[in-house]
């Protein structure tokens, strides 16, 4: 048996003109158990993609196929969807005034009351909500009710779980723990999972494959390092890790050499040290980031950020030697 899942084939989906959020000829497959992270800004096709993938979006050319059957469109069935995935949307669709564990057994028949049961509260382990079986949704933080949605989307033998935005609602002291735990249960329970998102924090954290996603256009997939230390687009250097972009004039201002148009490159690249080959460059602004600090540092009328690990080291009109360890060049 394969182990691809789902096959996207030249898949299509234009709105009017003046709308955004389409798709253009997207082709990718996704390796069974495998946490998918579809990133990109707002408006750049993410959630259409999601949509049709799951089948709820009619496209207008391409195909998806699950385990190398067709996925129908709305159109071509009476519920929409496919029996096989779920859909976990932002407004999570959970019944705010039932308990916790009756929103999620709601998914299961009544023919077997012990499967029901054991299986309901084995998701509910899995995803640590088990002390909240008797509580009602409307009782819980944003954290919880994704934890419950999800659980409920998983407990009838999900194989693929699709999730849309799911840290928007999320603290940022619980998404670093949401993250872990829906990695994790993609591993024990060997459910695929595709999540869009606009922060690309989530697919660097959790992903084993990554698609960078800009108006529409799948510009580069792969694993979240390979794209990150490789990136095809200058646009995916700046979502994923905020890079420097210069052009060839500026470039060469600071010492940096290239035949080609724009010189990138992340400012952990950008090194503090007394190298022969360092530059001397003017401590503009310093940034507080935790364990580091950030600095915005200026030669001959160039600005660009570098990474102090040894926070308050160098002070703001202070001058550094900088040596940009390696960079890209598009």
């Amino acid at each position: 048996m394969s182990n691809t899942i789902i096959s996207v084939k030249n898949l299509t989906k234009q709105y009017q003109a003046e709308q955004a959020g389409g798709i253009k000829n997207i082709s990718f497959d996704i390796q069974r158990g495998d946490v998918v992270a579809i990133i990109g800004e707002s408006g750049s096709g993410k959630s259409t993609l999601l949509k049709t993938i799951f089948g709820l979006l009619k496209t207008d050319s391409g195909d998806v196929f699950f385990e190398d059957k067709r996925v129908l469109g709305p159109d071509e069935q009476l519920i929409p969807g496919h029996k096989q995935m779920k859909m976990v949307t932002q407004d999570f669709s959970l019944n705010i005034y039932a308990k916790v564990y009756d929103n999620i057994a709601s998914q299961l028949s009544n023919t077997d009351l012990k499967t029901k049961t054991e299986k309901t509260l084995a998701i509910m382990e899995h995803l640590r909500i088990l002390h909240l079986q008797n509580k009602k949704i409307i009782e819980l933080s944003g954290g919880e009710q994704q934890r419950v949605a999800i659980a409920k989307a998983m407990v009838s033998d999900t194989q693929v779980l699709l999730l849309d935005e799911p840290f928007s609602q999320v603290d940022a002291l619980l998404k670093n723990q949401l993250r872990a735990d829906i990695k994790r249960v993609a591993s024990e329970t060997g459910v695929t999972v595709i999540l869009v998102s606009h922060d690309p924090a989530d697919g660097l954290f959790l992903a084993d494959q990554l698609l960078i996603i800009k108006d529409g256009e799948l510009l580069q997939t792969g694993k979240p390092a390979d794209i990150y230390q490789h990136p095809k687009h200058i646009y995916t250097a700046q979502i994923l890790g905020n890079a420097v972009v210069l052009s060839r004039e500026d470039a060469e201002k600071i010492g940096l050499k290239t035949a080609l148009e724009f010189v990138v490159f992340y400012p952990e690249w950008a090194e503090i040290n007394n190298s022969w080959n360092s530059r001397r460059f003017e401590v503009k602004d310093v940034y507080y980031k935790g364990f580091y600090d950030e600095l915005l540092v200026e030669r001959k009328g160039v600005n660009i950020r570098a990474l102090q690990l040894n926070r308050g080291e160098h002070k703001k009109n202070d001058h550094v030697q900088l040596n940009i360890s390696h960079f890209l060049e598009f």
